[in-house]
């Protein structure tokens, strides 16, 4: 049986199409693995019949991850409760215009680092919204995600149960 050419070569781009919409699908589905599992909060949890009380779910890397907003610019948390405010890179305060404080010197857990005090309009976190907090704008804050510190985390009831950490603004009622 003879081929001609014209078959052969027909015969091998439809090969590599396949082969790469089968790479295409799988980069796809590995690229959306690795989302869920760095922040499974991308959909956060609601509490049912309790308003502004959020169910955040522990990533593989131990921390508790969120979507939210500063100033009404989506941005990506991470509570961090060892943070005194909220931190954040030089890169994303200018995406966000702000207006930067004289430097000062921050101890981090990296070590010594320059920073420079801020404000921020607006806080959300789901249903959870704060006014007026003060942030850190630290030039060694290279990642886009941003550090919620206590300055807004204090001000909610915080529990932790197994790989769930639930927030509840002071007013809510407590479930048990």
């Amino acid at each position: 049986m003879f081929l001609s050419p014209r078959y052969i070569r027909g015969a091998t781009h439809m090969i590599v199409l396949g082969w790469v919409l089968l790479l295409g699908a799988l980069v796809w589905f590995a690229s959306d693995w690795l989302e869920r599992e760095s922040n499974p909060n991308r959909n956060m949890s609601v509490v049912a019949g309790e308003a502004g009380v959020l169910v955040l779910q522990r990533a593989r890397d131990g921390h508790y991850y969120a979507d939210g907003e500063i100033n009404g610019k989506p941005v990506k948390f991470i509570l961090d409760t060892g943070a005194t405010q909220i931190a954040m890179s030089q890169r994303l305060a200018n995406d966000l215009g702000l207006s930067l404080g004289p430097a000062m010197t921050l101890q981090t857990a990296a070590g010594p680092a320059t920073g420079y005090p801020a404000r921020l309009a607006r806080v959300r976190l789901g249903a959870i919204e704060m006014q007026n907090l003060g942030a850190i704008v630290s030039e060694k804050m290279a990642d886009e995600s941003v550090l919620l510190g206590m300055n807004f985390l204090k001000r909610l009831e915080l529990t932790q149960r197994g790989d769930q950490l639930t927030l509840r603004p002071p007013s809510s009622p407590a479930t048990n």
